[in-house]
């Protein structure tokens, strides 16, 4: 059987020649070597046409500006050649290995740099394809059923739990966010096909997480392929006994219980993984051998044990037992045996960042079980004002910002940092922002004006055109600074500045594709009424005016708007600072590689969610 995600411990070798450079992340910075540096543009033309030319027109610091220089160089060999690769003859096999295996399973930075510099290409990547997987997930055509008559119905049993569904939907229809269930769903088809595929690109995407972070997190001795097999089962099973058990079925039409449970799901992997590393000892364990010198630092010299202390009784005769048991290092007094009590009270620098990384991976999967719950709010709440909505989107662009900036702090980009790691926080970037923007548009089919419309989008608009130049100035740089809250260079939170937008524009694109195409195959195609959200035909309550034209044309003139505030901000930002906010963002891409599919995994699944917030289930009996 073949391999797959088979991932290995990275390597400084390449970035690393002297031990005077600094670290950023878990790489060593270090010039690029001459004649292949960052040189600026001569003018912000070039920067506009978007085009590498001699040397790098970029602020990449420390690893990045490295490979990124050797990328653009040629320099680099990934081994994507035809004479190394013998992919075969057949053009089927060469496009498979150059556009599958290359791009999401084993991803070179050639192949990604190849796609991520056309902008078609790239932009089919990142924004259309996930769209369209998305679009296509809920448009497969659900088995519907209508409402059996309860009074013809002779099954006691059978009868209180129509009475109940009724019930749930008499009350369902008061709320106009969601709509009533108009139609009952097969349980089987909505659980292998609906749900099934919504958690395999839940556990891709941690995988791919994984991934980044150069840890597999499943059983070397199971592989990954069974692994992730077993988790698939159970996660499809554990909803089966809980559907059929009639005092716990009622949790089977909740969305919220459901998302619940992929959030569980989720964090099997990273349980599996920690569990892993207590088996193996990681916590107490060194992954390499220390010197002499290092080791005098240590219990492992005084001991004669080795560096990992596999057994805590390996010791030197000369050690009485309870000097295992002191908390402290002490000497007793003069009138005993004196005596060095040595503790073992450190954990190693790599357990310790792994548990970082768990703490943000929990905080990235609870931000989209807390944008259910804030949905399901809202829409319970509906009809709401211009005020109320502006309370509303921005109360969610709060929550959503403190999560974010809470997990960047876990993550870091620096050595010592917790984590440590750039990519990792360019992804959980991406995962935040189109967090935020797809709870936005799912909003916008209960806007009942086009001056609710204007009025998001003025805010919107006027605070990326004109607060986005601000923040990338020196000033506000030293203010942050001064405040205490960035410790970065002025160039390096540059960089980090126009990663942000260049993540703000993908998140944009992306989310109002899947929106728009959402709402034209939910409310034409055969899924309209197991979405009552995009029916738009008043049936939920008369008094509401939300309208599919309305929606569909002021949602595309809001992503027309969009569009134009990006190419000004763009512009701006290489009129005044000589940066090109789209080379940044494929200079990444291709310097990092495993982003790519990482950031598919991630837009896939966070589209998903914001689908799957808004269908209505009723199960049929």
């Amino acid at each position: 059987m073949p391999a797959f995600f088979q991932f290995t411990q990275g390597s400084e070798s390449r970035a690393r020649p002297t031990d005077s450079s600094p670290l950023l992340g878990r790489y060593r910075a270090v010039p690029p070597r001459p004649g292949i540096g960052p040189r600026r543009p001569s003018s912000p033309l070039g920067l506009l046409a978007g085009h590498y030319g001699n040397g790098r027109e970029s602020i990449h610091v420390g690893y990045g500006a490295v490979i990124a220089a050797e990328i653009e160089a040629g320099l680099l060999s990934d081994g994507s050649g035809d004479a190394d690769r013998a992919v075969g003859d057949s053009r089927w096999e060469r496009l498979w290995q150059g556009y599958f295996i290359d791009l999401f399973v084993d991803p070179r930075p050639s192949a990604v740099k190849r796609v991520v510099d056309r902008w078609w290409s790239r932009y089919g990547l990142l924004v259309f394809l996930p769209a369209a997987l998305a679009v296509a997930w809920c448009a497969v055509p659900f088995p519907q059923y209508s409402f059996p008559d309860e009074g013809n119905d002779g099954d006691q049993a059978n009868g209180i739990w129509q009475r109940l569904t009724r019930t749930t939907a008499t009350f369902d229809s008061k709320v106009p966010g969601h709509g009533a269930a108009r139609v009952q769903v097969n349980f089987w088809f909505f659980l292998f096909v609906y749900y099934g595929f919504y958690n395999l690109s839940a556990l891709i995407w941690i995988t791919k997480v994984f991934n980044l972070y150069r840890l597999n997190w499943w059983p070397q001795s199971f592989g990954f392929p069974v692994t992730i097999s077993l988790l698939a089962i159970i996660s499809l099973a554990v909803p089966i006994p809980v559907y059929f058990v009639p005092s716990t079925r009622f949790l089977t039409v909740h969305n919220t219980a459901w998302v619940s449970w992929t959030f569980i799901v989720m964090a099997m992997p990273v349980a599996i993984a920690f569990l892993i590393l207590m088996t193996n000892e990681r916590h107490i364990g060194l992954r390499h051998s220390l010197s002499e010198t290092q080791r005098i630092f240590t219990t492992s010299w005084w001991t004669g044990e080795p560096d990992s202390f596999p057994n805590r009784q390996r010791r030197r005769r000369d050690l009485t037992d309870d000097l295992w048991e002191q908390d402290v290092l002490r000497v007793l007094p003069p009138s005993g045996t004196s005596r060095v009590a040595l503790r073992r009270r450190w954990l190693p620098a790599s357990f310790v960042r792994f548990l970082w990384f768990c703490v943000a991976l929990f905080i990235g999967l609870m931000a989209y079980v807390l944008g259910e719950a804030y949905a399901e709010i809202y829409l319970r709440t509906l009809p709401h004002n211009n005020f109320e909505t502006v309370v509303y989107v921005y109360g969610w662009v709060v929550t959503v910002h403190l999560l974010d900036a809470l997990t960047g702090w876990v993550l870091g980009i620096r050595e010592g940092e917790r984590v440590g790691s750039y990519p990792l926080s360019w992804v959980f970037k991406l995962y935040f922002m189109l967090t935020y923007q797809t709870y936005v548009r799912a909003l916008y089919a209960r806007l009942r004006s086009p001056s609710q419309f204007v009025i998001l989008q003025v805010l919107s608009s006027t605070g990326l055109v004109i607060i986005s130049p601000i923040m990338m100035t020196r000033l506000f740089h030293k203010i942050l600074t001064i405040l205490g809250l960035s410790g970065l260079t002025y160039g390096t939170y540059q960089k980090l500045q126009t990663r942000n937008l260049f993540i703000r524009f993908l998140a944009e694109n992306t989310s109002m594709a899947t929106f728009l195409g959402s709402i034209l195959v939910l409310h034409f195609g055969a899924n309209k009424e197991v979405y009552p959200y995009f029916a738009f035909d008043k049936a939920e309550d008369q008094t509401l005016q939300y309208d599919f034209n309305l929606t569909f044309y002021a949602s595309m003139v809001t992503w027309g708007c969009e569009l134009v505030a990006s190419l000004v901000v763009r512009g701006l930002i290489a009129l005044i600072f000589k940066i090109d906010v789209g080379l940044e963002g494929k200079l990444d891409l291709a310097v990092w590689p495993e982003l790519l599919p990482t950031s598919v995994a991630v837009i896939l699944h966070v589209l998903q969610n914001m689908l799957f917030s808004i269908i209505r289930l009723q199960f049929r009996t």
